[in-house]
C-alpha cells in the first residue's frame, strides 16, 4: 500500500475525512483533489493532505489507483462519464453515498462494473466542508462495502484492507440489501423525527407552551430532525421504494399500538415497551453509524449564583472542550438540571470522573 495515489473527486468532510484517514495511515500515499471549492484545495495543499490539486477533472486523475467520488450524488452522472475515459488499467473507482442502488446502476450504464465498488462511510458531523474533516471521523465506524457482480475478488479484498488500514470497520453487502437497511436505521428515523417535530409545531398553542417545555425523549428521539433538508430530500428521493415500503410498515405498527391503546390492554402495553425496551439494551454503544450518538453527561447542580460557572471552569482547567450546555426544565425524562455534551466519549468519561470526584451527581447519558 505504500506507493498508492488516491484520487478524490469533491473534498468535503468525507472526502476530506478519507484523504486525512489515508495520509495518516498509509505511508507514502500520494494524493490527487479536484473539488469546486477553492477553499478546501487551498486549505488541503496547505495541510499537506493533497499533494496535487487541480480546477478540472483530467488526464492527471489516471496516475490513480483508487478514485473517491465525494461529490453530491446529483453529480456522480457527469463524473462518471469523465472519469470513464482517463482512468488506467487496474484502478478501483468508489463513492461515498447513502444509497447505493443509484449509483449502481449508472455505473452500469457507463459500462464501468468491473471496476467499482460502491463505498459508505456511516460517520458524519453536524458540521460540514473540508475545513471539519478529521481522520478520526472514520475510526472504528462502519464503512459498507458493496461489489459490482463483475468486480475481481482480489480488488474487493484490496479495498477491504484499504478501509482496515484507515481504522474503520468494513462491512461486505450487496447495494440492494445496503438500501433496505439503511432505509429502517437511517432513513425512516429522520422521516419520523421530522413528523414528530411537525405534529408538535401545528398543534402547540399561539404562546408556544409545547415548545417552551419540550425536553428530555421528545428532544433526544427529533435530534436528528435538525438535519439539512436538502440532503435529506435527495437521500428520500433516491431511496423512495424501500423508504415507502418500510413507512407502510411503521404506520401499520402504530396503528397496532392504537389499537391495543384504545382496547386499554394491560398486558399488550407492557409487551410492546419491554419487547421495545430489551431490543434497544442490546444494540452496542457505540458512534459508528448514520445516527450519531451523542457524547452527554447529566449533572445534579445547586441553584445558586456561581454553580454552572464552577462546572465549566473546572471542566476548562482540565483541558475539555464543551460542544452543547444546556439547562434542563422540564426533568421528565432527564436525570440531572444540567446537561453538558462533549465531542468524544473519552472526553465525555473524563468529564464524569472529573466532576464526581469534585462531588458532583453525575449521570453519563446512553
Amino acid at each position: 500500500m505504500s506507493c498508492l495515489t488516491c484520487g478524490f473527486i469533491g473534498l468535503g468532510l468525507i472526502g476530506g475525512s478519507i484523504a486525512k484517514a489515508l495520509k495518516e495511515n498509509i505511508p507514502g500515499v500520494r494524493i490527487i483533489a479536484y473539488d469546486i471549492s477553492q477553499d478546501a484545495l487551498r486549505l488541503a495543499a496547505k495541510e499537506t493532505i493533497a499533494d496535487l490539486t487541480v480546477d478540472i477533472i483530467d488526464e492527471r486523475f489516471s496516475e490513480c489507483d483508487y478514485i473517491f467520488l465525494c461529490a453530491p450524488v446529483r453529480k456522480n452522472d457527469t463524473n462518471l462519464a469523465v472519469v470513464k475515459h482517463i482512468l488506467k488499467p487496474g484502478c478501483l473507482l468508489t463513492d461515498v453515498g447513502s444509497v447505493k442502488s443509484g449509483i449502481h446502476q449508472t455505473v452500469r450504464k457507463v459500462g464501468l462494473e468491473d471496476c467499482f465498488i460502491g463505498g459508505h462511510p456511516m460517520a458524519g458531523s453536524e458540521r460540514t466542508g473540508f475545513l471539519n474533516a478529521k481522520a478520526a471521523l472514520l475510526e472504528n465506524a462502519y464503512y459498507i462495502l458493496t461489489p459490482t457482480a463483475s468486480v475481481s475478488s482480489d480488488k474487493v479484498n484490496a479495498f477491504r484492507d484499504l478501509v482496515s488500514a484507515m481504522h474503520a470497520i468494513p462491512l461486505i453487502m450487496n447495494a440492494q440489501q445496503h438500501d433496505y437497511i439503511t432505509a429502517a436505521i437511517s432513513h425512516l428515523p429522520h422521516v419520523i423525527a421530522a413528523s414528530l417535530v411537525n405534529l408538535v409545531r401545528e398543534s402547540d398553542s399561539e404562546e408556544g407552551i409545547m415548545k417552551m417545555i419540550a425536553a428530555g425523549g421528545f428532544k433526544d428521539i427529533t435530534r436528528i430532525a435538525s438535519s439539512q433538508a436538502a440532503m435529506w430530500q435527495q437521500i428520500c428521493l433516491s431511496n423512495s421504494v424501500n423508504l415507502s415500503s418500510l413507512l407502510s410498515a411503521y404506520i401499520q405498527k402504530l396503528t397496532d399500538f392504537q389499537n391495543i391503546l384504545d382496547e386499554k390492554s394491560v398486558s399488550l402495553l407492557y409487551e410492546q415497551f419491554e419487547n421495545a425496551r430489551i431490543y434497544r439494551d442490546s444494540f452496542l454503544n457505540a458512534s459508528s453509524g448514520p445516527i450519531k450518538r451523542a457524547f452527554c453527561i447529566s449533572v445534579e447542580i445547586a441553584d445558586k449564583s456561581g454553580a454552572l460557572a464552577h462546572i465549566t471552569t473546572l471542566l476548562a482547567q482540565n483541558g475539555l472542550n464543551i460542544k452543547n450546555i444546556g439547562i434542563t426544565h422540564n426533568r421528565e425524562s432527564d436525570d440531572g438540571v444540567l446537561k453538558v455534551e462533549f465531542y468524544d466519549e473519552t472526553a465525555m468519561l473524563k468529564a464524569a470522573d472529573i466532576l464526581n470526584a469534585a462531588a458532583y451527581s453525575v449521570i453519563v447519558r446512553t
